[in-house]
């Protein structure tokens, strides 16, 4: 989650929300763009599963994990020196998890809007999170994702965004912006020539490809199958070379 959400960071989110009435709360904090909540709910097998949610909207899990890896796997696969990495949205670290396990890269900036959030990751009210945000490559800023982008003083072999439901399902309205081809020739101009950029979403999002285009020239749709509590879902990526 980042950026006013993220998901990214609201890492990665869903405009169907798994049913969690009854579920624990592991933590809870409010920020200027209203409340993070993190809950625990049994899988039914193996480990608990922690379910993060922004405002009552559910963002992401630790059981459905499959895009958030997918959106660092795609982009790692078409770069042939991925050294430094700029992701937008922490969520609950699975997409630099992906990125820290390619040897090939030597940085990754994460950038988070939600305080709570990294803290949490880093305290281990997320447990996986410690080990996570240990790694020396690694460097999380507490920042708005467009703000971030539009300071960046240095450039990028991949750009990897999620940081809300994507343009047809937001969690917070500004983010509107993050999928507009103002902000996507920012994101353009911080990739090192042959960078790649690949934005997460909820649900096709032909607008979005239809940004991506007129900036980048060409573009990429990809849909992902997930499976979110037994139901079916589509998931999609949007990819496009500088």
């Amino acid at each position: 989650m980042a950026g006013p959400l993220s998901p990214e960071s609201t890492s990665t989110g869903s405009p169907e929300s798994p049913e969690s009435s009854e579920s624990p709360e592991i933590a809870r904090a409010e920020s200027a763009r209203g409340e993070v909540v993190l809950r625990r709910r049994s899988s039914g097998a193996g480990a608990d599963v922690i379910e993060l949610r922004v405002n009552g909207v559910f963002v992401m899990d630790t059981l459905e994990t499959t895009s958030e890896i997918e959106l660092a796997a795609q982009a790692l696969d078409l770069v042939e020196q991925p050294a430094s990495v700029l992701v937008g949205g922490l969520g609950l670290g699975f997409t630099l998890q992906r990125v820290l396990a390619d040897t090939r890269v030597e940085r990754a900036v994460v950038v988070e809007i939600e305080e709570s959030l990294i803290r949490w990751m880093r305290d281990g009210t997320v447990p996986h999170g410690p080990a996570l945000l240990a790694d020396t490559r690694a460097t999380v800023v507490n920042a708005d994702i467009a703000m971030a982008i539009a300071e960046a003083r240095s450039t990028y072999d991949l750009v990897l965004l999620d940081v809300d439901n994507g343009p047809g399902y937001l969690v917070h309205e500004r983010n509107e912006a993050v999928y507009e081809e103002e902000f996507l020739q920012r994101c353009r101009a911080v990739l090192s020539p042959g960078g790649v950029l690949v934005v997460w979403s909820a649900s096709a999002a032909p607008e979005l490809l239809a940004a991506l285009r007129t900036v980048f020239g060409a573009a990429e749709e990809q849909a992902h199958d997930v499976l979110l509590q037994d139901r079916p879902e589509e998931y999609f990526l949007y990819l496009a070379h500088r």
